[in-house]
């Protein structure tokens, strides 16, 4: 069994969304003062605030398409658990030792709590914790 390898992590959403506004925010900044350097001799405040707007704008554009591609990562990974949360009510997991010729045995409660009855069929994940010979881990 392997875990979900897109958990969601909302400290890493923010920081990436942080790190995109703070560059769209830095070329805005770089390129008002180029615009400002540009027209230093022929100052026309009207195209001026035009240009600024439009800057603006581009840069809020694109803050909140970061923002969109941030929720919509979120959303599919949320949705993506919950795809998954009823396989889990089903799980169960115990500890047990082997017996003669191989045999396992599922503890009276947990076939109750898993609505196991004889003759169901079951699915078993090994996972050896020790060894009774040497009560070493097994190293993974």
């Amino acid at each position: 069994m392997s875990g979900n390898q897109y958990q969601y992590n909302p400290a890493e959403m923010f920081k990436e969304w942080i790190q995109k506004s703070g560059k769209a925010q830095a070329e805005f900044m770089k390129n008002f003062g180029d615009l400002m350097q540009q027209n230093q001799n022929k100052f026309d405040p009207l195209v001026t605030l035009q240009e600024v707007a439009n800057k603006t704008t581009e840069a809020q554009e694109n803050m909140m398409q970061n923002m969109n591609n941030m929720q919509s990562k979120g959303f599919e990974q949320i949705f993506q658990m919950n795809q998954n949360l009823p396989n889990f009510l089903n799980w169960g997991a115990y500890k047990t030792t082997v017996g003669s010729n191989g045999r396992i045995s599922i503890p009276e409660a947990e076939r109750d709590a898993l609505g196991i009855k004889e003759g169901d069929l079951i699915q078993v994940v090994i996972l050896p914790i020790s060894k009774k010979s040497t009560n070493k881990e097994v190293k993974q």
